[in-house]
C-alpha cells in the first residue's frame, strides 16, 4: 500500500494540558476514525494543525510534539491572527456561508483572502517536505481548497486526492464569490476531487464550465494536460463501533432511565452543533405548530435537543445562539407546566455513550438541517437501533437524503410540512417502523466510513500516474530538434495553433504579424510549410493564398501544392447526405440563440461559442446524439471540437495531408506537426517515425510536446529565424 500523506485544517488529536503533564489524545469523529486504518498500515503522516497551544511552556511543546511524532502527525502552527483571519475569517465566514447557500451572512468586503491563501502556501510547503516518491496525498476540506494547485506545482508527479467535506453550492452561488477561479484552479491540481453525492459534483463541474470554459465527460475534466476526476463518494460512519455502544450495560442503563423519566411521553431528539445551518429554529416552530394543532400531545410531547457549541469567536454564532435561547424560552413559556416543558435544551457536549443513549430513547430523530453537506447523526441514529425502531425524519437538504430513503424525508423551510412529518412518525405502525428501519440500517452498514475511504483510495490510486506537463523545457527541446541542419517540412494548424480562437470564425484573420512569420519561414532554405485548417478553401485563399506555402482546408478535403497551384478535392467524397443532416443543424441553431451553422463542401459545422457555456454544453450533446442516430449506419463521423460540433465522411481527416506535404521529401527530412484539438490528433497520429508533434493548450494529447497557446508557437516558430 503506497504511504498515505493526509493534509486537514485540524490533526485528528485533542491537546490537554494539566499542572505538570501535557497529553495528545485522538479525538473522536467520523474522518479520524475513517482514516486510522490507512493511516497507519501505510506508515504515512498527517498534517494539520493541533489547536492552540500558545500557552504551553517550552518544556509542554517539547512534550506536545514528542506525542504528536509518536502517532505520525506533523503540527502547522498557527498565530492567533491566522486562526483570526485564514479559520474564523475566509474559511468560516465567507467559504462555509457561501457553500451553504446563506450569502446574506457573507461579509461585504472581501477583507481575510490573503490570509487565507498564506496558510494555503505554509499547508502545502510543509506537505511537500515530507513527500516521499510513490506517496499518495489526500487533502481535506474547505479551509484548504488552493492546496491541491499549490502541491501540484511543487510536485508535478505527485498523486493528488481532494475531499470536499461541505456541499459544493450551485454555479449561480459559487460564481459571486470575488477570487471563485483561483479556488476552482487550486481544486484542479488533485488528480480527483470526491464530493459526498452526485449533485454536488455536478455543480463543480457546472462552475467550471462557466466559469473556466472547461467541460467534463464522463466524470473526467481535461486541465494543463492532466485528467482530473469528479466523483460523488457518500461518507459514511463506524457502523459497527456505534451498534457495539449502543448495546453496552451503561448505555443501556442510561436508556432505562430516560424511558423511566419519560414515562407517558414521546420523546423527538435532535443532536446538532449549534450552526445556523442545523435548522434548529425551524424545528422547533414545527414542535410549537404540532402542540399548536393536537392540544392532546401536550405534556406527552417533549423534544431533547442538544446543541454542541461551535465557533464561538464568530459573532453570527453568538447572535444565532441568542435567537435559539429565546425561541426555546418562548415555546417552554408557552406550553411548558411546572412538571414539564416541551423543549429540554442542552447547550454542551455529549461523549459517544451519552448520544448512544439518546439514539436509543428517540422515538423520532429530527436532522432536519437547512443544508447540509452529508449530516452523520442520521446515520448514527440507524447504527444505534439494534432493536429495529425509531423514525428518522431528515432534511431533503442533507446529503444523507440521497441514501436514506427511507427515512420521513422533508423540506426544512416548510415548517407546515416538517409538523405533518412529526405526527405522522408518531402514528406510524411499529412494523412500518421496523421495515423502514431494517432498510436503513442495512443501508448504513454497508456503505460504512471504510467503504468510503477505501473506495475513495481506489479510485484515486486506480488513475494514471500523472506525467510532467512539458512547458518550457519542451519548447526548448522543440527548439532544438527544429533546428537541426536537414531538411524540414511544418504542418501547422492556424485557429487556436497560430492564431487565438475568436468568438465567430469571420474575425481570425490574421495580423500582418503572422503573415509576415509565414512568408520569412517559408523562405528559408529547405523549409516546407504547409497551413493545415479547417476552413473553407476560399477563406484560406483570401487570407493566404498570397504566401508560397502548401494550404489544406476543410480537414485535409481541399489541398493546394503551392502559391498559384490549384486547389484539388479528395476523390470519392460524396455530398449528398448533406440534406439528411440540414434540418437537424439549422433546427439547432434556430432554438439556441447565438450559435450557428457553417456549411462546407462535404461537412457540416454547428458553432456555439456565444452560447451560455452550460446551455451550449448540453445543446452540444444532444446534437451529436441524434447525429449518432442519423448517421449510425453511414459512412459519416461527428466530431465534438472547441465550442464546435462538426459532420464529416469518414476518411477525411487532417492525417491525409501527411502523404500529400511530404511528396517529393529527400530522405532524413525532419516532419513537425502543430495543432490544439481533437481533429489535429489525426495529424498527429499520421506523422513517420522520429517526426515532431506539438500540442498548443492544455487538453490530453498524443504530441510529444506541448506548449501554452499561440503565442508560443510562434515563439517557437521565431526561434527558427534567429542566426
Amino acid at each position: 500500500m503506497p504511504r498515505l500523506l493526509l493534509v486537514s485544517n485540524r490533526l485528528p488529536v485533542t491537546v490537554k494540558a494539566e499542572k505538570d503533564h501535557v497529553s495528545v489524545v485522538r479525538s473522536p469523529g467520523g474522518l479520524a476514525t475513517g482514516l486510522s486504518r490507512p493511516h497507519e498500515r501505510s506508515g504515512g503522516v498527517w498534517i494539520g494543525w493541533p489547536g492552540d497551544v500558545s500557552r504551553l511552556s517550552a518544556a509542554q511543546r517539547t512534550q506536545v510534539e514528542s506525542q504528536l511524532s509518536a502517532l505520525r502527525c506533523v503540527p502547522l502552527y498557527l498565530s492567533a491572527s491566522e486562526v483570526s483571519r485564514f479559520y474564523e475569517g475566509y474559511s468560516n465566514r465567507v467559504l462555509w456561508p457561501l457553500c451553504h447557500y446563506l450569502l446574506d451572512r457573507i461579509p461585504r468586503q472581501d477583507r481575510d483572502w490573503e490570509a487565507y491563501a498564506k496558510v494555503n502556501e505554509r499547508f502545502a510547503e510543509l506537505a511537500a517536505s515530507h513527500y516521499q516518491p510513490g506517496d499518495t496525498i489526500w487533502v481535506h476540506d474547505y479551509q484548504l481548497m488552493l492546496v491541491p494547485g499549490l502541491l501540484r506545482k511543487r510536485l508535478p508527479e505527485a498523486r493528488i486526492g481532494y475531499f470536499h467535506h461541505i456541499p459544493f453550492p450551485s454555479s449561480e452561488i459559487f460564481r459571486t464569490l470575488p477570487h471563485r477561479e483561483d479556488l476552482l484552479r487550486g481544486l484542479l491540481g488533485a488528480d480527483l476531487v470526491g464530493f459526498h453525492t452526485p449533485s454536488y459534483a455536478h455543480h463543480f463541474s457546472s462552475s467550471l464550465l462557466r466559469l473556466l470554459g472547461l467541460e467534463t465527460d464522463l466524470d473526467n475534466v481535461t486541465y494543463e494536460g492532466r485528467t482530473v476526476r469528479v466523483g460523488g463518494f457518500p461518507m459514511g460512519i463506524d457502523a459497527e463501533a456505534f451498534e457495539k455502544v449502543s448495546q453496552e450495560p451503561g448505555v443501556l442503563e442510561e436508556l432505562r432511565v430516560l424511558k423511566e423519566r419519560s414515562a407517558g411521553q414521546r420523546l423527538l431528539v435532535g443532536i446538532d452543533r449549534l450552526d445556523y445551518t442545523k435548522g434548529i429554529p425551524r424545528r422547533m416552530l414545527a414542535l410549537q405548530r404540532v402542540l399548536e394543532r393536537q392540544p392532546a400531545l401536550r405534556g406527552r410531547l417533549r423534544l431533547i435537543q442538544v446543541a454542541v457549541p461551535s465557533r464561538t469567536q464568530v459573532e453570527d454564532y453568538a447572535a444565532y445562539r441568542d435567537k435559539v435561547d429565546e425561541l426555546v424560552g418562548r415555546i417552554n413559556g408557552m406550553y411548558g407546566t411546572v412538571h414539564n416543558v416541551p423543549i429540554h435544551y442542552l447547550y454542551r457536549s455529549f461523549n459517544e455513550k451519552q448520544l448512544a443513549g439518546l439514539y436509543r430513547a428517540a422515538d423520532v430523530m429530527l436532522v432536519t438541517p437547512v443544508r447540509d453537506g452529508m449530516n452523520l447523526v442520521a446515520k448514527e441514529f440507524c447504527a444505534c437501533r439494534p432493536d429495529e425502531d425509531g423514525v428518522l425524519i431528515l432534511s431533503e437538504f442533507a446529503g444523507a437524503a440521497s441514501e436514506l430513503r427511507d427515512a420521513l424525508i422533508v423540506n426544512p423551510y416548510d415548517v407546515e410540512a416538517m409538523a405533518d412529518a412529526i405526527e405522522e412518525a408518531l402514528r406510524m405502525p411499529v412494523d412500518t417502523r421496523r421495515r423502514r428501519m431494517r432498510t436503513l440500517r442495512a443501508q448504513v452498514k454497508s456503505r460504512d466510513v471504510h467503504w468510503w475511504v477505501g473506495s475513495f483510495l481506489d479510485t484515486l490510486q486506480g488513475m494514471p500516474t500523472p506525467s510532467i506537463r512539458k512547458g518550457s523545457v519542451g519548447v526548448a527541446e522543440v527548439v532544438a530538434s527544429l533546428k537541426e541542419k536537414r531538411p524540414r517540412v511544418l504542418l501547422l494548424d492556424y485557429d487556436g495553433t497560430l492564431r487565438d480562437v475568436t468568438s465567430r470564425p469571420e474575425l481570425a484573420v490574421p495580423e500582418p504579424e503572422l503573415i509576415m512569420l509565414l512568408r520569412r519561414l517559408a523562405a528559408l532554405p529547405d523549409t516546407a510549410v504547409h497551413v493545415v485548417s479547417g476552413r473553407l478553401k476560399e477563406t484560406l485563399e483570401q487570407w493566404l493564398g498570397a504566401l508560397p506555402v502548401g494550404l489544406h482546408a476543410e480537414h485535409g478535403l481541399w489541398s493546394r501544392s503551392g502559391q498559384g497551384a490549384p486547389w484539388r478535392m479528395l476523390e470519392g467524397v460524396l455530398p449528398e447526405w448533406k440534406e439528411q443532416a440540414r434540418p437537424l443543424m439549422e433546427a439547432f441553431a434556430a432554438r439556441v440563440p447565438g450559435s450557428f451553422v457553417e456549411e462546407k463542401t462535404a461537412s457540416f459545422a454547428w458553432h456555439y461559442r456565444q452560447v451560455d457555456p452550460g446551455y451550449g454544453a448540453e445543446q452540444a450533446r444532444e446534437l451529436r446524439l441524434k447525429l449518432a442516430e442519423v448517421f449510425a449506419h453511414g459512412h459519416m463521423e461527428v466530431l465534438p471540437g472547441d465550442k464546435v460540433v462538426e459532420v464529416r465522411p469518414r476518411g477525411v481527416h487532417k492525417g491525409r495531408v501527411v502523404e500529400k506535404a511530404l511528396a517529393g521529401a529527400a530522405p532524413g527530412t525532419l516532419v513537425a506537426a502543430f495543432g490544439d484539438d481533437r481533429t489535429d490528433e489525426d495529424l498527429f497520429a499520421a506523422l513517420p517515425e522520429g517526426a515532431l508533434s506539438v500540442h498548443a493548450g492544455d487538453r490530453l494529447s498524443r504530441a510529444t510536446y506541448q506548449v501554452s497557446g499561440p503565442a508560443e508557437v510562434r515563439k517557437v516558430l521565431a526561434s527558427l529565424l534567429e542566426a
